[in-house]
């Protein structure tokens, strides 16, 4: 494997430290100090910390989406049970410490998208791209299950729920509520597809 870049140490540092502190908090020092690497270094890879925060938005959403993509999760012949297996490897994600399983574009664009548009345009390519590979899976369980469903509105709420989560966790100061809106999403979305009628489980509890 080779050596992290300079580059490399300040995406990562920015990841970790907005996770943890929030954008404003974090100074262009703290982050140098994080990645092991000098000001000269800072400012050769990025102009200002507003260009970390977008290229670590960027980072976030090609590293995430190479997790998501080797997930068990797709592995179900059945789309529906391959929808609520994506419910339950987010759920799954749930450990650690807050900052450890929040997202970063969820916390970063909570804070700077009116002062960045860059920032705003990484986090939002961040999120609805991912967002994006939920639709053809709910697209072909409803046409399976007969239900009439909004593909690309129902992938993008489940990420509203998601984030809705993370802040709801951040306030309470625990992972309570974050389960708690996963565990409901997850009910609605058996409800929404009518569950009990799946041909791999008739004759069985849902």
């Amino acid at each position: 494997m080779r050596k992290p870049s300079a580059r490399d140490k300040l995406l990562d540092a920015a990841i970790a430290l907005i996770r943890q502190n929030g954008f404003a908090a974090t100074s262009v020092d703290d982050l140098c100090r994080a990645a092991g690497v000098t000001k000269g270094a800072f400012f050769h890879h990025f102009e200002s910390k507003d260009a970390l925060g977008a290229a670590a938005a960027r980072h976030w959403g090609e590293t995430t989406s190479g997790l998501f993509a080797s997930a068990p999760y797709h592995d179900p012949a059945d789309p529906l049970d391959r929808v609520l297996a994506y419910i339950d490897f987010r759920r799954d994600l749930i450990a650690g410490e807050i900052p450890e399983y929040t997202c970063y574009a969820g916390t970063l664009v909570q804070e700077a998208y009116g002062a960045s548009v860059d920032i705003r345009d990484a986090c939002a390519s961040a999120i609805f791209e991912h967002a994006k590979t939920l639709e053809a899976d709910i697209a072909e369980a409803a046409e399976r299950y007969g239900v009439e469903v909004d593909a690309p509105s129902l992938a993008r709420h489940t990420q509203a729920v998601l984030q809705g989560g993370f802040i709801l966790s951040k306030a309470a100061g625990n992972d309570g509520p974050v389960r708690e809106s996963i565990a409901h999403l997850k009910r609605y979305v058996e409800l929404l597809f009518g569950r009990q009628a799946s041909p791999a489980r008739k004759g069985s509890a849902a």
